[in-house]
C-alpha cells in the first residue's frame, strides 16, 4: 500500500451539499436544499474505513472516482490518532484523547475547554492537533473569529488535512458573509495538492463564494474547471447545473 492510497480515505454520505457552510447554504437554497457542516468521526472508526477502502482500491482502482454521492472528508481525526498515539508525550497524549472523547460526543463546551488547556500547555504536534480539533469546535459553536485563529495557527505537510484546514477557514469566513476573505481560502484548499478525490469539493465551494460575492465570471469559470477536468466526479452534476443557470441570466 502506497502514501497516496493510505492517505485517501472515501466515505459515502447522503446528499452533495451537506459540508457547505450556513452562509453559502442560505444563498444557494434556492436550487438546492442542504445541511450543516459535517462532524469529524472517530479515530477507531476512521481506521476501520481506512482498512475497507484500501482493500476497495487495491482490488478496482479504476472504479473509486465512479462512487456515487457526496465525499465527506472525514480526515482529520484519523491523522489525529496517528500523530498523538506516536508523540512521547505521554500527559498531552492523555488530556488530547479526554478532550478529542468530548469532540467526538458532540459535547463542544467541554471539549472547547479541554482542547483550549491542551493548545497552552502543550507544543509540538500535540498543539497543532488541539488547535485543529478547537478550531473545528470554535466553528461549530458558531465562535467564527475564534475559529479562524485556531485553524490558521494548524499547519501540516500531508496530502489531505492541510487542504480540509483550509477549507475550514473558508467555510468560518464564509458564515460571516467575508466571502472575499471565504473565497481565498477555498482557494488554497483547492490549490493544494490537487486530486480528484476533494479537489472538485473545495472547487465548488469556491463557486458558490464567488456566486455569493457577485462575481459571476469566476463562478462560472470555477464550475467550468469542476466539468472539464472533474468530470467524473459527483461535483460535476450540480457544476453543470448551476453553469448553465448563470450563463442563461448573462444573456438574458
Amino acid at each position: 500500500m502506497d502514501k497516496n492510497e493510505r492517505d485517501f480515505i472515501i466515505l459515502q454520505s447522503f446528499g452533495t451539499y451537506n459540508n457547505l457552510p450556513n452562509e453559502l447554504m442560505t444563498h444557494m437554497a434556492k436550487k438546492e436544499k442542504v445541511e450543516s457542516i459535517e462532524i469529524i468521526e472517530s479515530p477507531e472508526a476512521l481506521q476501520q474505513e481506512v482498512s475497507k477502502v484500501t482493500e476497495l482500491v487495491e482490488k478496482n482502482k479504476s472504479s473509486v472516482a465512479t462512487i456515487l454521492g457526496g465525499v465527506v472528508l472525514l480526515i482529520a481525526a484519523y491523522f489525529g490518532y496517528q500523530w498523538y498515539s506516536t508523540t512521547q508525550d505521554a500527559e498531552g497524549e492523555k488530556k488530547l484523547y479526554k478532550a478529542v472523547y468530548a469532540f467526538e460526543s458532540d459535547s463542544l463546551a467541554a471539549a472547547a475547554k479541554d482542547l483550549a488547556k491542551v493548545s497552552d500547555e502543550f507544543g509540538g504536534n500535540t498543539q497543532n492537533l488541539a488547535d485543529l480539533y478547537l478550531g473545528i469546535t470554535l466553528l461549530k459553536q458558531g465562535k467564527f473569529d475564534q475559529s479562524i485563529e485556531k485553524l490558521k495557527n494548524f499547519s501540516s505537510s500531508d496530502l489531505l488535512v492541510q487542504a480540509r484546514a483550509y477549507s475550514l477557514i473558508g467555510d468560518a469566513y464564509a458564515e460571516k458573509k467575508s466571502f472575499a476573505d471565504a473565497i481565498d481560502y477555498y482557494k488554497k484548499a483547492s490549490e493544494h495538492k490537487p486530486n480528484k478525490f476533494f479537489t472538485p469539493t473545495y472547487l465548488l465551494k469556491l463557486a458558490n463564494a464567488y456566486e455569493a460575492n457577485k462575481q459571476v465570471k469566476e463562478a462560472v469559470d470555477t464550475y467550468s474547471i469542476i466539468v472539464e477536468k472533474y468530470g467524473q466526479s459527483a461535483e460535476s452534476i450540480p457544476a453543470k447545473k448551476y453553469k448553465a443557470i448563470l450563463e442563461s441570466s448573462i444573456s438574458e
